[in-house]
């Protein structure tokens, strides 16, 4: 997909994890949203050793290829996205499997070193939060919003439910359901380039 070259988030990159089950609509409308702010989109998951992965979505089983191995993300490779999205749907609940139950699956290792980084904004939209359960301590004490659903999974992680459609605690973004996808990119376009009355000191 084609990015704006003009756009608010020309030359920054924003990844947005992928798996099983992904709602075809969010993920197409934060791949259009995105390119026509001038950010390229850079879908991840767990590659499990192959080059590339074909997923299917949630309603209507559309397809998308994803070749980027999630594993690889160092801290060097993060830094080079400005924001990483984890969806609404099933792809939280699948990326957080570990074959070993004594160690944290890849997508959650992650995310522990993506919250070491302020400077990289992540957005949860709905059910997503579902991949920090077993990480607890990444959004202990933090404001956040999730579907109706979460709400005692996120309390019980030491989370502040916010009863609103959209939640920014610093470097963290959250939405209440999919629904509110326009939303979460939205904010997220703001986060990463604020409006002129915002920036203004």
């Amino acid at each position: 997909m084609s990015t704006h070259p003009g756009g608010r988030l020309t030359g920054r990159r924003i990844g947005i994890l992928v798996e099983n089950d992904f709602v075809e609509e969010e993920l197409s409308y934060y791949q259009r949203r995105f390119a026509e702010e001038g950010a390229e989109v850079v879908l991840l998951t767990r590659l499990w050793g192959q080059s590339s992965l074909r997923f299917t979505g949630h309603d209507r089983g559309a397809p998308v290829v994803v070749a980027g191995d999630l594993e690889r993300l160092d801290y060097a490779e993060l830094s080079g996205l400005a924001a990483l999205v984890v969806p609404s749907g099933q792809v939280a609940d699948r990326l957080r499997y570990s074959e070993n139950v004594d160690r944290l699956a890849p997508a959650v290792e992650l995310m522990r070193r993506a919250f070491r980084m302020p400077q990289l904004v992540k957005a949860f939209s709905c059910h997503a939060l579902l991949l920090l359960t077993a990480a607890p301590d990444l959004v202990r004490g933090r404001e956040v919003t999730c579907h109706n659903n979460l709400v005692g999974d996120v309390r019980n992680m030491g989370a502040h439910y916010t009863d609103l459609d959209v939640v920014v605690d610093g470097d963290l973004v959250t939405s209440r359901t999919v629904e509110e996808c326009h939303l979460l990119a939205r904010t997220l376009i703001d986060r990463l380039d604020p409006p002129a009355a915002e920036a203004a000191p």
